[in-house]
């Protein structure tokens, strides 16, 4: 029995979609399959088929039929959502939002830097984030849905020796020595006299246009710090709908008439000067000029000085490491990793050395030697994908050395696999039962694939009770 896997790289067949059409003619798309008011393309087969090659070129096994899987994945994954739509799960644009920027920087490393990301996919990386993020939702009420599915099943101890002694002696996976690594990330917050400065000289930029000392757009492309100046000048479509802008940014555009200059807003991102250059109904075009306050020696000595607060908590017991994550991470995805680094290959927690070559986390290479399991490390200064000065503190949690698989060495990630497997039944077993409260179509091509026969079938004999 297939074990479906709603993975969270799964957005990525959108690079790969768009890579796939650089220099092609494009070819007539068609739908393969409808669940509910949710359709699957033959390009969107062929996009998890490349992404399926792309994991096994990195050492993940590709599946006996990869096109049989893909689509069965696509529609487990369409009935998962729409039994998060009425069930009303809740998802938040914040949680989304963070899982693109995630998303964003796995693809940075993959591509070897943004230019290259840009360069090839063809696509600025303000439209990567809006090409994610139907997906991305998507993939999140999915998991939403599947974590209600599976998060009642449990493992006994006995379960987990049955299936570690299934496996022949010398069948067991050889483990090379891995580490298990966590990081709390502080980005520290600018001064009210940074703060001043950034609003200061956004007062003064507006004065000087409203003077016709100079033009909005030139002062955008020589002083916003908006990363995407260069390729845009500052310049944004808004919809008055669209829950993907910051909030305060989105409300301030809308109260301006056209023409007009805001007054320097507030946003996660810094301090913008918004100018509404048109308006139609709910759709403006806006253009805007961003400050980031700089942070000083100071912004960071304070939070330098938390982070130790931090680590004598942890290193007292008097909380561990992943509840400090929970309560002080400023990274994104700490509410949905612990702070703990995954595998790209796996998704498990587990690394090896060689996966730390990434620039955000070589310096943790430098210092691991003088951590031992269960360790914190003092404050670690580091830069982001933005170019944001932060700090950080990591955790070793477990280092291995190399050995065939054990129960006494490696009885969590048994019963992790053990669990996995089961969680998998159940939700095979789910959507079994599911499947025929949806409209569910299959074109012919494609329903000799198990999964889907069995389905069917299943649908049929309901159907006809």
């Amino acid at each position: 029995m297939k074990k479906f896997l709603i993975s969270s790289f799964g957005a990525m067949l959108l690079f790969q979609a768009a890579v796939a059409q650089q220099g092609q003619k494009m070819v007539a798309d068609k739908i393969v399959a409808k669940v509910g008011d949710k359709i699957i393309l033959q390009s969107d087969i062929e996009s998890a088929m490349v992404d399926m090659q792309q994991r096994a070129l990195e050492g993940q096994p590709l599946p006996p039929n990869a096109s049989c899987f893909a689509i069965e994945e696509s529609i487990a994954q369409k009935v998962l959502v729409l039994q998060a739509e009425r069930d009303s799960l809740p998802i938040s644009e914040a949680d989304v939002d963070g899982r693109i920027e995630s998303q964003i920087r796995w693809a940075e490393q993959r591509y070897g830097s943004r230019e290259k990301m840009t360069e090839v996919t063809g696509y600025t990386i303000y439209q990567l984030r809006e090409r994610f993020r139907s997906a991305i939702r998507e993939s999140m009420l999915a998991n939403a849905m599947r974590d209600k599915v599976v998060n009642a099943v449990k493992v006994t101890p006995t379960e987990v020796k049955s299936n570690f002694e299934r496996i022949p002696k010398d069948s067991l996976p050889f483990y090379e020595s891995e580490l298990e690594i966590g990081q709390l990330i502080l980005l520290p917050k600018a001064g009210r006299e940074m703060d001043k400065y950034a609003v200061d000289r956004l007062l003064e930029l507006k004065k000087k246009v409203e003077n016709k000392e100079g033009d909005f757009g030139t002062y955008a492309s020589l002083y916003s710090e908006d990363p995407a100046v260069k390729e845009n000048g500052g310049v944004y479509v808004l919809n008055r709908s669209d829950k993907t802008w910051d909030p305060d940014f989105l409300a301030a555009a809308f109260r301006l008439k056209e023409g007009e200059i805001s007054n320097p807003v507030k946003t996660q991102f810094g301090y913008h000067l918004i100018k509404m250059n048109k308006r139609g109904g709910d759709r403006v075009t806006v253009q805007h000029i961003l400050i980031e306050p700089n942070i000083l020696s100071a912004d960071l000595a304070a939070a330098t000085h938390k982070l130790d607060s931090i680590r004598n908590l942890v290193l007292t017991r008097k909380m561990n490491f992943g509840e400090a994550v929970a309560k002080f991470s400023d990274e994104p995805m700490a509410k949905f990793n612990g702070g703990m680094l995954q595998n790209p290959q796996t998704g498990s927690t587990f690394l090896t050395i060689d996966m730390l070559d990434d620039p955000s986390t070589k310096d943790i290479v430098m210092m691991l030697d003088s951590l031992k399991p269960g360790g914190v490390s003092k404050p670690l200064p580091f830069e982001d994908e933005r170019g944001r000065k932060g700090l950080r503190l990591v955790y070793l949690k477990t280092r291995t050395e190399p050995h065939r698989e054990n129960l006494n060495d490696d009885y969590a990630r048994i019963q992790a696999r053990t669990l996995k497997e089961k969680q998998a039944s159940a939700l095979a077993k789910w959507l079994v039962d599911k499947m025929p409260t949806f409209y569910v179509h299959i074109e012919d091509e494609y329903r000799n694939c198990a999964n889907i026969t069995r389905w069917m079938a299943h649908n049929d004999a309901v159907a006809s009770n």
